[in-house]
């Protein structure tokens, strides 16, 4: 075997994967790139076959399963006279070929998910689909494949290379599920219920109850924690059901990229073919006309053959700017649940989950400090707490307000300047049409003094203020009137369901 000692052609080759990495991350995305393919290092060259070295042997299951195919095809393109590319585990002894092989041998139509959560598989084409495609495909500069070097686990043999093409396409379809976000992991109350339990009905029916569900809330709120709990539920209870997740930007993507390679009819055919759709943050796709054409067209092949839909957005689909009008009306035909803000409970509730997962003892008072001073959203409010554990692990001081207060100092600041009551009282005075001159007048009409209680309430709910300091700030008033003003509110809410909407829709905006 001939290998390349001179030290000037081996940074020729170490050139040509510089390029061929730029190609993979401006397909893949910076996400993508950072976590799989950056570690990669190429490892030698000898007589037409190069070697990729990889640090763990994960990392190189991963890369063979979801992007080796592109690798050899980018490579034949730098340089035909490279005829192999195997990817091996530094330092560790390659996979024999045999145990290769075994592990490429699976059912072209079904492709079962991994015995661990790492990764959502979603389904291969049907034999048909991939024949359909083929001329097209044959048309483009794809077609290099079949002159392109073999790329393998190192040692694999042709059939590991077969397995890995033909998964190849379906595998960049997927996306990454996280084990924590499950329903056992999802802390449920009263902002969440209804969403909760419509995901969970999706998740446990092997009927169609509600299609499409609609998940829609503010960043931070558990659209995605319920949308990955839904896949885990039913790779649960039926690892054979083809289940797509992925967000609406890589729809997107792969469909601009389809176009481009005029491989559109395998694009429809494997979209098509699922058993579940889970699109995220569908608002992306707000003023992309073909994008939504092509979404419109495959929702409504999978409505007909009773297949289900879950989509997720950061509002409900009548207040969707940007998209057709019957696209916003298909996306509300099924279950809209809405997501709202987080209660000073829920958010305890979570903190308090969040602290048994981590095994840390964390004192009631740090948590409901956290769960007073945090409201904006769910992750902030989980990273808080990460930080404060591993600061107590880290230096070895124990958890206190104190040292709470300090390790928190820049994400308490942040929230304190978030909102203020004078933002409250703006915000509500443009919602009920009123002067904020009036929030501070002794005016008592009912136009005047329901909105003016309203944003007490809102200032009790969303600021850390006491009763005295909000009194102060509208007009000098007694802490009781406040007292009286939030109270007021609640039962009002409690018994307009109008009234309640108002209250949820003002929260929201002042979150936002």
């Amino acid at each position: 075997m001939t290998s390349v000692s001179d030290p000037a052609d081996f940074a020729e080759y170490e050139a040509q994967w510089a390029r061929v990495r730029d190609s993979l991350r401006n397909e893949f995305g910076d996400a993508a790139f950072y976590s799989w393919l950056k570690p990669l290092a190429l490892a030698s060259v000898a007589d037409g076959r190069v070697t990729i070295q990889v640090p763990t042997r994960f990392m190189r299951d991963w890369v063979v399963s979801h992007y080796a195919d592109r690798i050899r095809v980018l490579w034949s393109w730098e340089n035909p006279a490279v005829r192999r590319v195997d990817i091996a585990v530094a330092g560790v002894k390659p996979v024999a070929a045999e145990a290769a092989a075994r592990s490429a041998a699976r059912p072209a139509e079904v492709v079962d998910l991994p015995p661990v959560p790492m990764a959502m598989t979603a389904p291969v084409a049907s034999r048909s689909a991939v024949a359909a495609a083929a001329p097209a495909r044959a048309a483009t500069p794809r077609a290099a494949s079949a002159a392109a070097p073999a790329i393998v686990m190192a040692d694999g043999d042709a059939e590991a290379e077969a397995g890995s093409r033909a998964a190849e396409r379906i595998d960049q379809w997927s996306a990454g599920l996280d084990p924590r976000f499950t329903f056992d992991n999802f802390v449920c109350g009263k902002p969440n219920e209804l969403a909760h339990a419509a995901a969970l009905r999706v998740a446990e029916s092997e009927t169609v109850q509600f299609n499409p569900l609609f998940l829609y809330g503010g960043v931070g709120l558990g659209k995605t924690h319920l949308m990955h709990a839904i896949a885990w539920h039913i790779r649960g209870r039926n690892p054979r059901r083809k289940v797509v997740y992925m967000s609406a930007e890589k729809f997107m993507y792969e469909f601009i990229r389809a176009l481009r390679y005029k491989d559109t009819m395998a694009f429809k055919e494997q979209f098509r073919s699922v058993d579940v759709l889970m699109i995220d943050d569908v608002q992306f796709i707000s003023g992309k006309d073909s994008t939504q054409e092509e979404f419109f067209h495959t929702f409504n092949a999978l409505v007909d053959q009773n297949r289900q839909i879950v989509v997720s957005g950061d509002r409900s689909p009548s207040d969707l700017d940007g998209m057709e009008e019957r696209l916003r009306s298909r996306l509300g035909w099924g279950m809209v649940a809405d997501i709202h803000p987080t209660t000073y409970e829920l958010r305890l509730g979570i903190l308090q989950q969040k602290a048994d997962q981590l095994g840390a003892v964390v004192p009631v008072k740090v948590l409901e400090f956290l769960a007073h001073k945090i409201a904006s959203n769910v992750r902030e409010l989980e990273g808080a707490l990460n930080r404060v554990v591993a600061h107590a692990t880290l230096v070895g001081r124990a958890i206190t307000l104190e040292t709470t207060q300090e390790v928190l100092q820049d994400l308490l600041r942040a929230n304190e300047r978030r909102l203020t009551i004078e933002d409250i009282q703006k915000r509500v005075a443009e919602h009920f049409n009123i002067r904020v001159s009036d929030m501070h007048s002794a005016r008592r009409s009912r136009a005047i003094a329901r909105p003016r209680q309203v944003a007490m309430y809102l200032a009790k709910q969303l600021t850390q203020s006491s009763l005295p300091e909000i009194g102060r700030k509208f007009g000098g008033r007694d802490h009781t009137t406040v007292m009286h003003a939030v109270k007021k509110v609640e039962e009002l809410a409690g018994q307009d369901a109008g009234f309640s909407d108002d209250i949820e829709l003002l929260r929201r905006m002042l979150e936002s």
